[in-house]
């Protein structure tokens, strides 16, 4: 179900194909002929160490950069949370929202009113919504940047380490909440946590060195940790 009827009118095909994708920074090839199919509603763990190219290819899919090589076809709407979640920390929660609904370009301004306050609720932010970005926790900042990135009620949410730094009582109701919104729509979790994969995702694909190594249905893993270690212990 939709969140907002506005943006409801009609079907869009919430799938994501990636072809061939390459990509290099100078002399260093980051991402070599990467090919992935997600259908529809699928919640796929994008997992890896440090450097194996998880974060570029999300830019990729975002738009933020360009391939060398290779297509992608994506749902028109993206919702982004970037692993540093940049924030304006002297902002109001509602006022960041509301600043941030309309540099997004949505109108009229009950439609922002009713989106804000519809996504404040949704994601455990009523009683943080009158306080400085400054004053929360890490937790409660993860939330308004998740808030910011379902502005527009996107089709696919893209998500990088969106766990990190969290103590065990925000990872378990932050996990809840990533649970939830995937419900609804096509997520991309990029992460190096095994367990986040485990609780959270349909699918694993296991990223090294810019090439897919794995790409298994997290229920069809016995053991997450081996296969991990097998897929990335040569590369």
């Amino acid at each position: 179900m939709c969140m907002w009827d506005f943006f409801c009118n009609f079907a869009v095909d919430m799938s994501v194909s990636i072809q061939h994708i390459g990509k290099s920074f100078g002399a260093q090839q980051v991402l070599r002929d990467v090919c992935l199919d997600i259908p529809e509603g699928q919640i796929l763990g994008l997992l890896g160490p440090n450097g194996a190219g998880k974060s570029t290819l999300m830019k990729i899919l975002i738009g933020l950069w360009r391939a060398d090589s290779g297509t992608v076809q994506a749902p028109p709407r993206i919702g982004y949370l970037p692993e540093n979640n940049p924030l304006y920390e002297e902002m109001y929660v509602s006022e960041y929202l509301m600043f941030m609904a309309q540099m997004t370009g949505i109108q009229p301004s009950e439609i922002r009113n009713q989106m804000v306050n519809a996504l404040i609720e949704r994601v455990g932010l009523t009683p943080e919504r009158h306080k400085h970005i400054r004053e929360l926790s890490k937790g409660y900042r993860q939330r308004v940047g998740l808030a910011q990135a379902l502005l527009g009620d996107p089709q696919l949410l893209i998500l990088d380490e969106p766990t990190t730094g969290l103590d065990p009582n925000q990872l378990v109701e932050i996990r809840a909440l990533i649970r939830d919104l995937g419900k609804e729509r096509t997520v991309i979790l990029s992460t190096h946590i095994m367990q986040e994969v485990r609780e959270m995702c349909d699918r694993v694909v296991i990223l090294d060195h810019g090439q897919v190594k794995a790409d298994r249905l997290v229920k069809e893993v016995e053991d997450l940790e081996t296969l991990f270690r097998s897929s990335t212990l040569n590369s």
